[in-house]
């Protein structure tokens, strides 16, 4: 009996071990003040309901993803709609300070070992991905998988923080949000897929100042084998996986607020991060910007209906 008693504790310990080792969680981050876009979603006639899409967006992907088990956990998000202002170069920065906190408190008391975030603009990945980071002793590679490079910085002409994203990876930008993250990556583990759309010269240029390496859609079309090669040369063993619906090409899908031509296909995406996943240990893996504009047209008819209102 005492042999059986201490045969179930040592299946037990076991088990837990495993779960330690495999504890992933998934972070529904519905944060919407780091984009500035209502201008961009004409459809919708309420910029109102424009602005917050994002924060409908992680909702829905969160519904529409496979249910495995993971833990599920919401970093609380504001949903007012206050006077949006403009601080040291970063827009509703603030507020954005807040939800980077609340973010990381969740993320120091579930200690997860690998996550899954539905977001909300692309600011999301910063809070989740630094965490990883420092988790793993800077033993993780980034790739950003976009149209654009996020990277630009507070005092650009547009202020908005989802620019900034990889950037403030970076250690770069707003001290107020800098001073909250863990740790930082280093440009050389940083590499573009899907980037087509620069919008400035000077982000161009920027780029080429970091050092940070690109791929175009054209580059992996056909396969995966330039990043494979870049993998193999990265020098980490872990890798976080940012996915912005923008890198999508708007002939096939329209599922963000870019809507840059000559993207990549859904299948393309799907084989890229799959071939990054037999190559590299995937901790983190974002899909963000996701902006569904029927759904919110839907939302606004019936917020009209009667006995629904």
């Amino acid at each position: 009996m005492k042999f059986k008693t201490m045969a179930v504790a040592a299946l037990a310990l076991g088990m837990n071990t495993l779960y330690a080792q495999n504890n992933t969680i998934r972070l529904i981050y519905p944060q919407w003040q780091g984009a500035d876009i209502a201008k961009w979603i004409t459809e919708v006639k309420d910029p109102e309901q424009a602005s917050r899409g994002y924060y409908l967006g992680a909702q829905l992907l969160n519904f529409l993803a496979p249910d495995n088990g993971q833990k599920t956990i919401t970093v609380p998000v504001a949903t007012a709609l206050a006077e949006r202002k403009v601080t040291d170069g970063v827009l509703d920065r603030d507020i954005l300070v807040s939800q980077t906190k609340a973010a990381l408190d969740i993320l120091k008391i579930e200690n997860p070992d690998k996550i899954v975030t539905l977001g909300g603009e692309c600011s999301v990945s910063v809070a989740p991905f630094t965490y990883l980071a420092d988790k793993y002793k800077d033993d993780v590679a980034m790739i950003w998988i976009d149209a654009h490079p996020d990277i630009t910085l507070p005092g650009d002409v547009y202020p908005a923080y989802h620019a900034m994203a990889v950037t403030a990876c970076m250690g770069l930008g707003d001290k107020k949000i800098i001073g909250e993250l863990p740790t930082k990556f280093d440009p050389s583990k940083i590499l573009f897929v899907g980037l087509r759309d620069w919008e400035r010269d000077e982000i161009k240029t920027r780029q080429k100042q970091y050092g940070i390496k690109h791929l175009t859609p054209e580059d992996v079309r056909e396969n995966s084998d330039a990043i494979r090669s870049w993998l193999k040369s990265c020098g980490a063993s872990k890798v976080v996986v940012h996915f912005d619906m923008d890198v999508l090409d708007p002939a096939e899908i329209i599922a963000a607020v870019g809507v840059v031509p000559s993207g990549m296909k859904i299948s393309e995406v799907v084989r890229v991060i799959n071939d990054i996943a037999t190559e590299k240990e995937i901790v983190g893996l974002t899909v963000a910007e996701p902006m569904p504009r029927t759904a919110i047209r839907i939302k606004e008819m019936l917020h009209q209906l009667p006995l629904l209102k």
